[in-house]
C-alpha cells in the first residue's frame, strides 16, 4: 500500500515535470528547476542547523511559531468553550444560530477589523488565526459534548461524582473523538490563515513574506518553491498529527472495530 502511493507520486512528478518541460512557460517552471530552488533556499545550511539555511531560520521557524501560537490559542478556547455550550442545552439552543452565523464569514473578509483593533504586526495575525481556526473546534467539541450517552452521566451521578470530575472523566472523553476531528480541520486551516496573514503589509518575515517578495521580484521558480514547502509542511503536520491522534485515541479505534 505505501510503494503504491509512492509510486503514484513518482509518476505523478514525472507527468509534471513531462508537461512543464514540454510547455516550455516561465510560469510554470518544472519540479526539478522547484526542487533546486528549495534546496537553495531553505535546505542547503550547514548540519549543526539541521541544513537549514539563515532564509528558513528567518522565515519558516515564525511561520510555524505564528501558526502554533494561533492553533493552541484557538483550540484551548475551542474546547473550553464547546464543553460549555455542549453541557447546557438551553444555552447552545440560544447560541447556536449566533455561531453558525460567525463561523460562515471568511476570515479574510475581517482582516480590516483586526487590523483596527490590534494595528500590525504579531497581535493581529495570532488573533486572526485564532478567530479563524476556533470555529471548528468549538463546534466540534460541544457537538460531541451533547453527544454522551445519559446512561453514563446518570452514573456519575450515583457515584456521586462532582461537576468539574464529570466533565473531566465522563463527558471530555467522550467528546475526545470529535474534539480531534475539529482539531485537524483547525491544523490545516491554521497553515493557510497563517500565510494569509503574512501576505498582509507590515510583515518582515515568514513563508508568506517570502512569496511577495518572490512574486514582486518576478522571481517565480522561488514563489513556486514557497508553495510546494506549505504542501511539504501540511502534509507532515498532518501525518504527525495522526499519529497522535491513533495513540490518544487507541481505545476508541479498538471499540470501533470490535463493533465492526
Amino acid at each position: 500500500m505505501v510503494a503504491s502511493r509512492w509510486l503514484l507520486l513518482v509518476v505523478l512528478v514525472a507527468v509534471w515535470e513531462w508537461a512543464t518541460r514540454a510547455a516550455g512557460s516561465a510560469f510554470f517552471p518544472p519540479p526539478s528547476t522547484i526542487a533546486t530552488r528549495m534546496h537553495a533556499m531553505w535546505f542547503s545550511g550547514p548540519p549543526d542547523r539541521l541544513f537549514l539555511t539563515e532564509l528558513a531560520v528567518e522565515n519558516v521557524l515564525p511561520s510555524l511559531g505564528r501558526m502554533a501560537g494561533g492553533l493552541v490559542g484557538g483550540a484551548a478556547a475551542g474546547v473550553a468553550l464547546g464543553l460549555a455550550l455542549g453541557l447546557s442545552a438551553r444555552v447552545y439552543d440560544y447560541l447556536d444560530g449566533v455561531l453558525q452565523f460567525l463561523r460562515a464569514i471568511p476570515p479574510p473578509a475581517l482582516v480590516t477589523v483586526f487590523l483596527v483593533v490590534f494595528g500590525f504586526g504579531l497581535k493581529m495575525q495570532l488573533a486572526f488565526i485564532m478567530f479563524s481556526i476556533v470555529w471548528p473546534v468549538l463546534l466540534n467539541t460541544a457537538d460531541g459534548a451533547r453527544s454522551v450517552e445519559p446512561l453514563h452521566l446518570d452514573t456519575g451521578q450515583a457515584f456521586r461524582l462532582s461537576r468539574a470530575e464529570r466533565v473531566f472523566r465522563i463527558v471530555l472523553p467522550s467528546a475526545l473523538p470529535k474534539i480531534f476531528a475539529g482539531l485537524r480541520l483547525a491544523l490545516s486551516l491554521s497553515l493557510i490563515v497563517t500565510v494569509f496573514a503574512e501576505l498582509l503589509p507590515g510583515t518582515t518575515n515568514g513563508i508568506g513574506f517570502q512569496l511577495t517578495v518572490a512574486y514582486s521580484s518576478f522571481n517565480l521558480p522561488a514563489m513556486w518553491a514557497g508553495i510546494v514547502l506549505l504542501g511539504i509542511l501540511g502534509y507532515l503536520l498532518n501525518e504527525l498529527f495522526l499519529l497522535v491522534e491513533r495513540r490518544v485515541l487507541a481505545w476508541h479505534h479498538h471499540e470501533r472495530r470490535l463493533e465492526t
